[in-house]
């Protein structure tokens, strides 16, 4: 039967970690604190007063700690050894924060345990992987560090100068295979007694640990893999954490409880101190019953989606192909703009068989968009959108053409810039549709911002914020200004629409009519 003694690193909030402690043993699991020895003393008693008749939670030898310092992996053993040594009935320990708390209920976790033998820890190759994206790398290890970076920068950078000038590099020890991953592991009774083991023969070891930087980012994680056969670790963490463009942790609000549920860890970090709501929800989570669960694990593409629609990337100067590629002075591109790619497809259709030109249908949105050969450079969006102009001028030639139709997604506005600076005549069409609050929930689904499981809640809220971006997208292709821009749409009559198109396609208002009387062309 599962037991998990949480081991608690903390340094605030004295309150907030006695109700943590309460409710993570309250299921009959157990917690180990290790409170910060800077500290207010007034807090630690308090804390140690209200848990004291508690016999599911007991206190770690103190330590002062520091960001980056070795003392954070310290503290943590401390915990490890007094929760080791208390309570024999633990199966698993798992690290957390007072930021932390469980988004599943104690029961699911024990069953999701009991279920995979598994120790789980992120463990990535140290030396291969990107897992660090900035700053120091190869060394935080190969030089020591004896200075906290935050509290003494100076002495920092000034020991860690010395050393690269006098070439004072050390070895790893040379059985030991480094490691790197996120701090919040969750691992088997079995592994954590290797590790405390390891700890005592291993002098050498951890001597290099010591002195190397930010540890608690590479000590387990080395350590595990290097005792744990490959094929019982689990390299993820249990708990959900996402960290914004600026590598700071993305805190987490009242309105986010069904978004955290849908996850598919135990526990999410950080709850925000003000999200008095979401904490009282989750607790009773935890000491609850079993409850239906849809899992999406949605969270981080519905944070991206949601942060980072506005921003908008700017290039310094135009790439040398396109300023040295054209499509033709003498040629003419007719691009059709159409968030519904159904609508935009019968319109090509339409005008292929009305007018004669030939189209060819989101040719830098869809993968599999039928092209002739033309080298190879027409096998992925990627090549066909790295050298655009070269690319769409084969087509031309391919076709035997000087007038070419094309469907263009309405947030691809780099393209539109890209064309609209060539020698070529650039004509623009945008269709303009209705869209219904299913259509956007389905549009949501199928450009990945949510998914098939996605709870109603969820959908239902991302519908004004998927709404008002169709209508950002049109907005910014107006506020262009492009020259011979011309619109439909399916709240116009044909009559009003087939002058718009017999423009757009320089053809006569019959067969512009034709077009724009296509049964069904504006149809879902």
């Amino acid at each position: 039967m599962v037991k998990i003694a949480y081991i608690l690193l903390c340094h605030k909030d004295p309150e907030s970690i006695v109700q943590q402690a309460n409710g993570l043993t309250s299921a009959g699991d157990f917690i180990s604190i290790h409170f910060d020895a800077k500290a207010a003393a007034d807090d630690f008693k308090q804390i140690k007063q209200a848990l004291g008749d508690n016999p599911n939670v007991t206190f770690a030898k103190r330590i002062k700690c520091g960001w980056g310092e070795w003392s954070l992996v310290q503290a943590s053993l401390n915990a490890i050894k007094a929760a080791e040594e208390a309570f024999a009935e633990a199966t698993h320990f798992y690290m957390v924060s007072g930021d932390c708390m469980a988004i599943k209920p104690a029961s699911y976790a024990h069953r999701f345990l009991e279920e995979r033998n598994r120790d789980f820890v992120e463990c990535e190759d140290f030396f291969a992987s990107d897992w660090i994206k900035v700053g120091l790398k190869e060394e935080r290890l190969i030089y020591k560090h004896w200075f906290n970076e935050r509290k003494n920068k100076p002495l920092f950078y000034a020991s860690l100068n010395v050393q690269q000038k006098f070439g004072l590099k050390r070895s790893i020890p040379k059985d030991i295979e480094m490691r790197i991953g996120s701090q919040w592991w969750c691992l088997r009774r079995k592994t954590i007694e290797a590790i405390l083991e390891f700890t005592k023969q291993r002098k050498d070891v951890m001597n290099f640990f010591k002195t190397t930087w930010i540890p608690d980012e590479t000590f387990f994680q080395t350590l595990v893999c290097h005792l744990v056969p490959v094929e019982e670790i689990d390299a993820r963490t249990l708990t959900f954490l996402m960290f914004s463009d600026y590598g700071m942790p993305v805190t987490f609000f009242n309105d986010q409880y069904e978004l955290l549920l849908s996850q598919e860890h135990l526990f999410a970090r950080k709850i925000s101190s003000h999200a008095t709501e979401l904490k009282e929800r989750l607790s009773q989570l935890y000491t609850g019953p079993d409850v239906d669960l849809t899992i999406t694990n949605e969270g981080r593409r519905l944070y991206e989606y949601l942060t980072k629609r506005g921003r908008h990337g700017r290039r310094y100067a135009e790439r040398f192909w396109e300023t040295e590629a054209s499509i033709g002075r003498e040629r003419e591109l007719l691009i059709v703009v159409c968030k519904k790619w159904h609508v935009a497809k019968r319109y090509l259709d339409a005008v292929s068989k009305q007018a004669g030109i030939n189209g060819i249908a989101y040719l830098f949105d869809e993968d599999n968009t039928g092209l002739p050969d033309v080298g190879g450079i027409e096998k992925t969006i990627d090549k066909r959108g790295r050298h655009r102009r070269s690319f769409v001028r084969m087509l031309y030639e391919d076709m035997s053409t000087d007038r070419l139709l094309i469907c263009l997604d309405p947030a691809n506005i780099d393209v539109l810039d890209d064309f609209y600076g060539d020698r070529a005549t650039v004509k623009t069409l945008e269709i303009s549709c209705s869209y219904t609050n299913d259509y956007i929930r389905g549009h949501a689904i199928r450009s990945g911002i949510a998914n098939e499981n996605s709870s109603d809640d969820a959908l239902a809220r991302l519908v004004p914020t998927v709404r008002q971006d169709l209508a950002f997208e049109s907005d910014r292709i107006r506020d262009r200004n492009f020259p011979h821009l011309y619109s439909i749409s399916d709240k116009h009559s044909p009559e009003a629409n087939m002058m718009q198109i017999s423009a757009f396609l320089d053809i006569g208002e019959d067969k512009a009519r034709q077009i724009a009387e296509t049964p069904y062309l504006f149809a879902d």
